[in-house]
């Protein structure tokens, strides 16, 4: 997986265009983008997205759904403890975007997704106008292959209300097709070369040594992406990793894998170890509980952009040239993956 993912980086015609995630982004951005609070510009914002992935030759229909009494968390501005976030919701309506490409294969699919929402007052640019601009332009590199892959494009709704679209996603999506795999994007488009800029939760050198070695041996810089996985998707988590080397400019990617198992068990593990609980902060972690192998590319969030939900995370504070970095590398990870032989 990880040679063709690296082939792919190399031969991509044309490449990925900066300006145009630049672009995506600003118009997502422009202000807060919310069901519940923000109804006019999340409508405007599912407008522009099912637009951009027409255009690029996908086929997109819309996933509404209507969801009483869950658990889930506040969308409110801040960067509280996840325990102390939690909310109980009588009922919630929202929609998903999913695409696929006409005359893609059948077979197992790849799934490659990012949600659109975000908190109160936030434009939410990075969290996660960021990640829809990558799906957006990976979107514009799938279609360019000669044979279309199993892959789909999931637009998540009220992520920040405590992953509730993507929940329904993984169930609906299930009931489809078979799912092979799953790619989360999730704030990737912060980064900064300042010494001491990336900052580690508390516990996480103990839990997890050999990714915070890794970080501070790089001087705590928030330069790279982080590309958490679990055992099921240690071999996607490697062919992200090699391609983003051979991207331009050269992205490192710090792989930290995830101890827990896929499934109901791993859910549970993440009440007696704490700092594991970060790690399923988005819509990857419905697909693991599923028992999908997935993997989350993020820039950490609050861990490194101090704008995290709040009104100060706008598009002017992105770096475009490595957001370009990040969706060649998962663009040709995800063809790559989807392109494995059925087991």
């Amino acid at each position: 997986m990880a040679t063709r993912a690296v082939d792919l980086v190399r031969a991509w015609e044309p490449p990925v265009a900066a300006d145009r995630l630049r672009r995506h982004v600003e118009v997502l951005a422009a202000g807060p983008r919310s069901r519940r609070h923000a109804p006019r510009a999340m409508a405007d914002a599912e407008t522009y997205v099912t637009a951009a992935l027409r255009s690029a030759g996908w086929q997109v229909r819309r996933q509404p759904f209507d969801v009483r009494w869950r658990v889930g968390a506040t969308d409110r501005p801040g960067n509280r403890a996840i325990a102390l976030k939690a909310r109980v919701h009588p009922r919630l309506r929202g929609a998903n975007l999913i695409a696929t490409l006409p005359g893609a294969g059948t077979g197992p699919a790849v799934v490659l997704g990012a949600h659109l929402d975000t908190v109160q007052g936030s434009p939410g640019a990075d969290d996660n106008a960021s990640g829809v601009a990558v799906l957006l332009e990976s979107a514009h590199l799938l279609a360019t292959l000669p044979d279309a892959p199993p892959v789909v494009l999931a637009v998540f709704d009220m992520e920040e209300l405590g992953l509730i679209g993507s929940r329904h996603a993984v169930r609906a999506l299930g009931r489809e097709r078979s799912i092979r795999g799953m790619v989360c994007l999730e704030s990737v488009g912060f980064f900064s070369e300042e010494e001491g800029s990336q900052r580690l939760p508390g516990g996480f050198s103990a839990v997890f040594p050999a990714a915070a070695s890794a970080t501070r041996d790089a001087g705590l810089r928030g330069n790279f992406t982080l590309v958490v996985h679990r055992r099921s998707s240690a071999e996607a988590a490697v062919a992200w990793q090699r391609a983003a080397a051979q991207t331009a400019p050269a992205l490192p990617g710090i792989l930290l894998r995830d101890p827990r198992p896929d499934g109901l068990l791993g859910a549970l593990a993440g009440l007696a170890v704490p700092p594991a609980n970060h790690l399923g902060r988005s819509d990857h972690a419905p697909f693991w509980n599923a028992g999908i192998p997935a993997l989350m590319l993020t820039g950490t969030a609050n861990f490194r952009n101090p704008a995290y939900h709040r009104p100060a995370d706008t598009s002017d504070l992105l770096d475009y040239p490595r957001l370009a970095a990040v969706t060649a590398a998962t663009a040709a990870t995800v063809a790559a993956w989807a392109a494995l032989p059925e087991a």
